[in-house]
């Protein structure tokens, strides 16, 4: 048994597929397939389940593999260290982001990490909180951008910023422009809402249940985007993150975004890692990097100029 063994039978069970595993791992399907079955031969047991369209785990593959993830996750970090004791800002970095904060927050940061590390390599992974969380604990992932509560013993949370929501709704909506606006003023209305697993959902609906608000019956939206839009079409009202209405985010046709003049909903960012991540130093510098926004961008009072 060998690590290139173990990778091997992990790509399988990711994709599936002999095929797909071969073609990710950079190598022929009758060497991986070869070398599955030797797998299996020097453990004594079945380890893939070979139906027609597909490859899975039997009940002791699934075990391996899960065990395989953890060691596969060790090597790298290995590697890691080896990489960071010469100098940790020229290694590879993969950052995760969920979605409605990745198009938003990383314009704006990115050149900055450019410019304290420019030899760091970003490789950017979006998608929703739920799968990063899944691909931090697999060491797919050095690193993501959630939004808090997460409650994980294993990761480290470094908080980075608090991002106020302002009230989207069309130009002649009642609620729209109102300078004393509070989340009490949301009292009644019904609010568009993104699908079920996106955390601002989640968020919003926090803020819905806090003001007497509902949600938008027979509807959810598949991103900020559709949101947008359809409040633009009168269709009804939604909460948006200030960053995604800052530029270079262009302002939509009738919708008024109004900032709320006091306890305004938020969200808090902070980045997360393992807490064994060879890494775990850079890291913290990295997350200083991502934290240093300029004021203005998260100043939603500044929507009313």
């Amino acid at each position: 048994m060998n690590i290139r063994d173990l990778r091997y039978l992990v790509a399988v069970v990711e994709h599936r597929n002999f095929g797909r595993a071969a073609e990710a791992s950079a190598v022929s399907q009758p060497t991986l397939s070869t070398q599955i079955r030797k797998l299996e031969e020097q453990l004594g047991v079945q380890l893939l389940e070979r139906q027609p369209r597909q490859v899975v785990p039997t009940p002791v593959g699934a075990e391996v593999v899960a065990r395989a993830r953890r060691i596969l996750d060790e090597v790298d970090q290995i590697r890691h260290i080896a990489r960071s004791a010469l100098d940790p800002k020229v290694s590879t970095i993969r950052l995760g982001a969920f979605p409605t904060l990745a198009p938003y927050l990383l314009p704006h940061v990115i050149g900055r990490v450019r410019a304290r590390f420019p030899k760091l390599k970003l490789l950017l992974v979006e998608d929703k909180t739920s799968d990063l969380l899944a691909a931090l604990h697999a060491g797919k992932l050095d690193v993501a951008l959630m939004a808090e509560p997460i409650h994980d013993a294993v990761l480290h949370a470094e908080p980075l910023f608090t991002e106020d929501f302002v009230l989207a709704s069309p130009v002649g909506h009642p609620l729209a422009g109102r300078r004393d606006l509070t989340p009490a003023d949301l009292e009644g209305q019904q609010l568009l809402l993104l699908q079920e697993g996106h955390c601002l959902r989640d968020q919003a609906l926090e803020v819905c249940r806090l003001a007497g608000a509902d949600e938008w019956p027979n509807f959810r939206g598949t991103s900020l985007e559709m949101l947008r839009q359809m409040v633009a079409a009168d269709v009804g009202i939604t909460l948006l993150p200030v960053l995604s209405v800052q530029p270079p985010v262009p302002p939509t046709a009738n919708v008024q975004l109004t900032p709320f003049a006091e306890q305004a909903p938020a969200r808090r960012i902070s980045m997360f890692w393992r807490k064994s991540s060879a890494l775990d130093g850079f890291l913290h510098k990295l997350a200083e990097a991502f934290a240093d926004l300029p004021s203005a961008l998260l100043d939603a009072r500044a929507l009313r100029s």
